[in-house]
């Protein structure tokens, strides 16, 4: 690798770092003004059974009698050393609560991405390839369909359709393998609109190069010159689109989750709301803000590695667009 991608590397690599500890900092300052007493609703519940001594011993160990600063500090030392603190619903370590659930909602979004890419690919293949007859100008308007359509409501209909009228899964077995699909699906629909709507542009435009006519002068069959020529430059964008999409499909995941009934961060996300379990919301909010910035990380320096077009320059902060050349970053595209 050269000097300038490691120096870019290492500068994107910095801002991430800075980006997840403001996160942080904020979700702390968010979850702490919060209306309402966590120690009056939780601790002094006359349901959960504690006793005086009990309650200050619990509240010295979560250092809620310290000064916010110093809490600040204590959280963010522990985070920073994968110490995420102890719930104060169940007493149990709150990394060990994510864990538990984390792999049920984990599964879920790689599901639902995988979805929306297959779904996105397939309408923009259609867009290019359907005769006009035949519903081109169609489905040039399913993502804007599947944008304006909630995913909960995607699946209530999925539900109620091959759930209680054709018996394809049970509703009570959410984690199965057909549950687990069409929970994706539901979850899929309303992502695969940005990504459509980006890869079809650039199916456009990448159709009126003039590799491509050379390329049906000779004869190339339609699938062929989708998969071989236009899919590789018109995707190149969409791994920017994909990364800005993580957010949506993060919190898409927890709305399905409850719409299916399945165990998993959302859940956890349900119950430390009711309760307000300070130590849970803020490790699973800070959890969130990580992998969206790691996601977005990952896309900026991938993106000039994967586009030999782009080459690495010291002054440019823009974000990556989806029009004209490709940039992202601090990397700019260029003709060869």
């Amino acid at each position: 690798m050269s000097n300038a991608y490691l120096t870019y590397a290492a500068k994107r690599l910095g801002q991430a770092v800075v980006v997840i500890l403001l996160a942080y900092v904020f979700t702390f300052v968010v979850v702490s003004i919060l209306p309402g007493d966590p120690i009056t609703s939780v601790l002094r519940n006359p349901q959960n059974g504690f006793s005086e001594e009990e309650i200050a011993e619990i509240i010295a160990a979560q250092g809620l009698d310290k000064p916010v600063l110093v809490q600040l500090w204590h959280a963010l030392s522990g985070f920073v050393t994968g110490d995420l603190g102890m719930s104060m619903r169940s007493n149990r370590p709150v990394s060990t609560l994510i864990a538990e659930v984390l792999p049920s909602t984990l599964i879920l979004a790689g599901a639902g991405l995988a979805v929306a890419l297959l779904l996105a690919m397939l309408v923009a293949y259609g867009t290019r390839f359907v005769p006009k007859k035949y519903g081109q100008g169609l489905l040039r308007g399913f993502p804007s369909l599947f944008l304006s359509v909630p995913n909960f409501v995607i699946g209530l209909v999925l539900i109620h359709l091959f759930g209680f009228q054709l018996g394809l899964f049970r509703v009570i077995n959410p984690d199965s393998f057909w549950a687990t699909l069409f929970a994706a699906v539901a979850l899929g629909i309303p992502v695969s609109s940005q990504i459509a709507e980006v890869l079809i542009a650039n199916l456009d435009k990448e159709a009126e190069q003039e590799y491509a006519a050379v390329a049906r002068s000779r004869g190339i069959g339609q699938l062929k010159l989708f998969v071989s020529h236009l899919l590789k430059p018109a995707s190149l964008p969409v791994v920017t689109v994909i990364a800005l999409t993580i957010g949506e499909l993060l919190g898409g995941s927890l709305i399905t989750e409850t719409v299916f009934g399945r165990t998993g961060v959302g859940s956890l996300v349900q119950r430390s709301v009711s309760t307000q379990d300070l130590p849970v919301l803020q490790a699973i909010v800070s959890l969130g803000a990580v992998v969206f910035v790691l996601v977005n990380l990952i896309a900026d320096l991938l993106y000039p590695l994967l586009d030999p077009r782009v080459k690495i320059l010291g002054g440019s902060k823009r974000r990556p667009t989806t029009s004209d050349e490709p940039s992202i970053g601090s990397a700019k595209a260029v003709n060869p």
